[in-house]
């Protein structure tokens, strides 16, 4: 009878996870006892308390997919209870530190959206912000992520204005700007470089509407007067003169903006050209 109690008492220990439903409700006092437990034993049991205590300690060891595995489960079972907004701010976290941005920019985004005025609400929205920006592709490909990310900094700003993270969220956003900037302007180029000379004037137009203060705006000024001017070149001779005078005032437009620009000796060039291209055409 004295060998009995010893094995019954282990066999309490590692089998406690099948507790009733009124014990998973309640408090888990003996909760050394999970230090017992494997990860397979946890995830199966039905104690959501030991699966909370148990998510902490692996999310503490670093151990942080283990640790989502288990918050995922009780998501659930804690919201609206005081632990929910820990427990889905937790495993938002997991998932950051486990480089799925996109997925844990979704997660803060949500997170936010159920919690804003929490003691993680500042950071859930910034890392939302954060995440996406660390999803942003280069510039040739889609920038969705890109333009949420751009959202969501300027919500961080609006929601939190004296926050210490605005000075970043500002840089960040600035880099992913001329990221956008970036993507107009190397669109409008591939139209130039192909011989497209009437669309790509429209779209390096359309780029400096869209980015008035563009870190390429030199270029693009540059580029719309050899838009210009190629495009009159390839023009039906009753079109050219005034194409050559749109060369002409775009060229202008540049010189006025940049008056020792890098383009400058081009530029006079061009408008010398499309001159003399005038004079001819008039006679």
């Amino acid at each position: 009878m004295k060998k009995i109690f010893p094995i019954l008492l282990i066999l309490t220990l590692l089998f406690g996870c099948k507790s009733t439903k009124n014990a998973q409700n309640s408090k888990y006092d003996d909760i050394d006892t999970t230090k017992r437990l494997t990860f397979n034993r946890v995830l199966k049991c039905n104690n959501y308390n030991i699966k909370y205590q148990k998510a902490k300690e692996y999310y503490g060891l670093g151990k942080y997919i283990k640790a989502q595995d288990l918050f995922e489960q009780i998501i659930p079972f804690y919201k609206g209870q005081t632990r929910g907004a820990e427990v889905h701010y937790l495993f938002a976290m997991c998932n950051y530190k486990t480089g799925d941005n996109l997925l844990a920019g979704y997660l803060f985004q949500k997170f936010y959206q159920m919690y804003p005025t929490t003691d993680y609400s500042e950071n859930a929205l910034f890392l939302s912000a954060y995440c996406y920006y660390l999803d942003s592709p280069r510039p040739s490909l889609d920038q969705e992520s890109t333009n949420t990310a751009i959202e969501q900094f300027q919500m961080f700003v609006t929601k939190f204005p004296k926050s210490n993270l605005i000075d970043s969220c500002n840089n960040l956003v600035d880099k992913l700007r001329f990221k956008l900037e970036e993507k107009t302007f190397e669109a409008a180029k591939l139209y130039y470089d192909i011989g497209y000379f009437k669309a790509a004037g429209i779209a390096f137009q359309n780029s400096l509407k869209k980015y008035p203060d563009s870190h390429y705006r030199e270029d693009v000024l540059y580029y719309i007067a050899k838009s210009d001017v190629k495009y009159a070149d390839g023009s039906v001779l009753e079109k050219q003169k005034e194409r050559y005078l749109n060369t002409v005032s775009s060229c202008k437009d540049y010189k006025k903006q940049y008056p020792n620009g890098k383009y400058t000796k081009e530029i006079n060039k061009t408008i010398s050209y499309s001159q003399k291209r005038i004079k001819k055409l008039e006679k």
